[in-house]
């Protein structure tokens, strides 16, 4: 069908069908609106807007694109305007355009706004935009966790994971042990049914319930003769439905090409065959470690067929299953709605993914892909397609808009009659695997194979089979190919063990988080804060082996965690980004202030601010010492990330963080405080005034004499009960519930010292500190925190607008006073742990 007229077919039949869909379910008279949703026209569809968005198809729009180009916004603006599905009758027409999905590769399933933000806060459009459904970016603070499924203890799925100073990673909340639960399902005769993504619509939207009435069926009650597999896992097994996660399908279909890889996220115990319970397990890498996912056989069907990913072979299961338990990683079906390919390939190897235009590629560019061959990295290439013919071939015998794998990467020796040396070699496979082949220099039955000796043709598996496989030389492969994807293989990845003689990047990671009013400083435009984003120091200790400059080969790869998962509380992509800057001599602050960076420019970066899930990108350093500095692009964006560090020599990684403790107290602070002398006089004396007989002041007294001491220095509303209770509680050394004379004093020269720092940093004297200023006047007072306790304070002493009131400062002050006095009664000297008793514990911390 040409694709005109394709096209028109599908404009005609997809506006007539949203048309009648929309009158009868969305724009119900009265402005009505579904699913309890409240407001005049929240239900209401834009017709004209989808009418504009089909006015693309065939290359209209103003554009200059293409239908071809156009035809993933297209299909993803109408989902997204229909609630996720297409409408029925354009079902008969879904094979034609998963066909055009299937030439122009993932770039179609990607239906995120890539807004790419420069330092300077100008956009750049690097990629394809949908028409309708851009992207909000969203502050605030969530406490939704997606909870990663692991195995247990003695997880051989787990990889090792360098938290810093967060304590564990965080969202590893609920385990289901697979052999266990399919344990009980047998001994009680009875199919598994899992609590954890029950069958209900909950489970397949997060937006709203479906239009249509979806029943869970098990795969023998959908076919008589159910399999996991029907003669093993081919490309074809992966077919989408109604959803468009047409990218994720893309992933799964390069999977089947590799085996070992493949078997590693589908373990070949799934089966319906032997010990059948109706339950399955599928394998993934989620921030850092192997999850193994448990679900139920139970799939959304509508009129007893498969509504979203499904096989050609009606009785084969694996694809559908794998697709539910992708979905319950993320949340529900609906989360998988856009994305990238490269997004699942690293959720299916732990890696890390680059991708080059090959006509602007480093001059490196073929010791790149050697090097990334050598550590068992995936390689793919593609030719760019051609708008007008689907699945083109080149007179050479390439297809454009088609995905090629490259299969193996050589230097050959050669020898012709006027020519000696070595000959940079690829060898590529179309997985068609089919007659389609390069027709060009190094061919199958080229006369160019005449100056290869015998031995070198047998070492690298020379054939000349119509198997869709063929070499060409690396000059080639840049003319005539126009993208390259490298997918960098961790070295904890399970399928890396099973390569023989193959090398590892070596890789250090952390998990972190930008944290409101602490650690979310926004980048370096904002200078006064982005010195409080987390910082990491890498070492770089030996140059490449083989590098005629001596230098460091490094990939930065920056991933936010869990925001797919939480795009049902509206939190989509942060725009990301990190900095790096060259660290000189041995005494480095920690963390490093503001003054550092006003005074030093980076020496690399990541290309641009984006919202994407991960950036990453690849640098040639000299050996020495870097910090890192991820961030995203506002302050007080909130999400967590890991960041991850490859390298081909070794490299060593750790959070540029202080250590928490007792320090000096700021000579700026000294400065303003009274002589010691007279002030304890005069203490003395106020003291005897106020307590009485009994010589003692209770916390009732207390409050009475802070609040007219300091009421008039500071506008606030006195001093609440708990901080006085808990002042007297700090300083009550005998537990008498009062303080004498010795504990007054010392209780009033630490509260001088810290009114003294708050308004040291009060700069306007509105009676608050930033959020951001907390940290630095705790060190001033004598008290230093890292990150975990920076954030554990703000969030229990700052307000929503990210500020500190002078009595949330005492408080917060008193607080990690007592703490660390707690600490250091039983600390052994040189030991960075203490151990209490349950008692101990309940004693000193309700007391305090």
């Amino acid at each position: 069908m040409a694709f005109k007229g394709f096209f028109k077919t599908i404009k005609d039949e997809v506006k007539n069908e949203i048309g009648r869909q929309i009158d009868r379910t969305v724009n119900k008279k009265g402005g009505g609106v579904e699913d309890g949703e409240n407001g005049e026209n929240s239900g209401k569809v834009d017709m004209s807007l989808i009418e504009g968005v089909l006015g693309l198809l065939g290359g209209g729009g103003g554009s200059g694109k293409s239908g071809l180009e156009n035809l993933g916004n297209i299909i993803n603006a109408i989902q997204g305007q229909t609630g996720g599905f297409l409408p029925g009758s354009v079902g008969k027409y879904l094979p034609g355009i998963l066909k055009v999905a299937e030439i122009i590769g993932h770039g179609m399933g990607d239906d995120t706004p890539r807004n790419e933000q420069n330092a300077d806060g100008s956009f750049v459009d690097n990629f394809i935009k949908t028409i309708v459904g851009g992207r909000k970016i969203h502050g605030g603070k969530s406490s939704f966790k997606v909870k990663p499924v692991e195995r247990g203890a003695d997880n051989l799925f787990h990889s090792p994971l360098r938290t810093g100073r967060h304590g564990e990673p965080r969202g590893a909340e609920a385990v289901q042990d697979y052999e266990k639960l399919k344990s009980k399902c047998l001994e009680r005769g009875v199919l598994f049914e899992d609590s954890e993504f029950p069958a209900e619509d909950a489970s397949v939207f997060f937006t709203r319930s479906g239009r249509r009435n979806f029943q869970w069926l098990r795969p023998h009650e959908i076919c008589s003769d159910p399999k996991f597999f029907v003669e093993g896992a081919t490309r074809f097994d992966v077919k989408q439905g109604e959803l468009g996660d047409c990218w994720l399908l893309a992933a799964v279909a390069n999977l089947t090409l590799n085996p070992a890889l493949f078997h590693q996220i589908v373990p070949e115990d799934n089966s319906f065959i032997n010990d059948y319970a109706g339950i399955f397990h599928f394998r993934f890498w989620q921030y850092g470690r192997w999850v193994d996912v448990v679900v139920d056989d139970r799939l959304p069907t509508f009129g007893g067929k498969l509504m979203f990913m499904h096989s050609e072979e009606r009785n084969e299961m694996w694809s559908a299953l794998f697709e539910k338990a992708y979905a319950k990683l993320h949340g529900s079906y609906e989360a998988l709605k856009g994305g990238t390919t490269c997004e699942a390939l690293e959720d299916f190897t732990g890696g890390v993914t680059e991708m080059y235009d090959i006509r602007t590629a480093p001059k490196n560019l073929f010791q790149m892909i050697l090097k990334a061959y050598e550590r068992s990295s995936f390689l793919g290439c593609s030719i760019e397609p051609d708008p007008n013919v689907v699945e083109a071939e080149t007179p050479m015998g390439l297809i454009r808009g088609h995905a090629y794998s490259i299969t193996d990467v050589k230097l050959v020796d050669i020898e012709t009659p006027r020519v000696k040396g070595k000959i940079p070699l690829l060898r590529i496979r179309n997985p068609w695997g089919n007659e389609a082949e390069w027709k060009g220099a190094w061919s199958d039955g080229s006369p160019e194979w005449s100056y290869i000796n015998d031995d070198t043709k047998e070492e690298i598996g020379l054939t000349f089979d119509a198997d869709g496989e063929f070499w060409m030389s690396f000059k080639d492969f840049q003319t005539y190919f126009d993208r390259l994807e490298i997918c960098n293989l961790s070295p904890d990845d399970l399928a890396v063990d099973d390569l023989p003689g193959k090398k590892k990047w070596n890789m250090n990671v952390y998990e972190g988080a930008w944290i409101r009013g602490a650690t979310a400083g926004g980048c370096r435009n904002y200078l006064e804060t982005f010195a409080h984003n987390p910082q990491y120091i890498i070492d770089l200790e030996d140059p490449d082996e083989d590098d005629d400059e001596s230098k460091c080969t490094v990939i930065v790869a920056l991933m936010q965690k869990n925001r797919r998962a939480q795009r049902k509380l509206g939190m989509d992509c942060l725009t990301i980004g990190f900095a790096i800057y060259s660290l000189t001599g041995d005494n480095i602050q920690s963390p490093l202030p503001v003054k550092f960076f006003k005074y030093n420019a980076s020496i690399a970066r990541s290309p641009t601010f984006i919202n994407l899930r991960e950036v990453c990108s690849r640098f040639k350093l000299d050996p020495g010492k870097y910090v890192v500095v991820p961030s995203t692009f506002e302050p007080n964006e909130e999400g967590e990330f890991i960041i991850r560090v490859f390298s081909e020599g070794p490299n060593s990684m750790t959070e540029n963080d202080s250590d928490v403790g007792i320090g000096e107290i700021d000579d700026k602070v000294k400065e303003t405080e009274p002589e010691e002398a007279e002030a304890a006089e005069r203490v003395q004396q106020f003291f005897k005034t106020v307590a009485g007989d009994d010589m003692g002041i209770d916390w009732s007294e207390l409050k009475e004499v802070l609040d007219l001491a300091l009421k008039r220095e500071f506008a606030f509303e006195g001093f609440s009960r708990e901080v006085c209770r808990s002042m007297v509680a700090m300083m009550d050394i005998d537990r008498s519930g009062k303080l004498g004379l010795d504990e007054f004093v010392s209780l009033w020269k630490s509260i001088r010292t810290w009114k003294s720092v708050f308004k040291i940093y009060d700069h306007d004297n509105s009676g608050h500190l930033s959020s951001f200023e907390l940290r630095q006047a705790l060190t001033s007072a004598g008290y230093h925190v890292n990150n975990k306790v920076l954030e554990s304070l703000v969030l229990r002493y700052g307000d929503p607008q990210g500020q500190v009131m002078f009595d949330d400062f005492i408080m917060c002050a008193v607080k990690l006073k007592c703490m660390i006095e707690i600490y250091r009664e039983k600390e052994v000297a040189g030991d960075r742990s203490v151990n209490f008793t349950l008692e101990e514990w309940v004693e000193k911390t309700l007391y305090s």
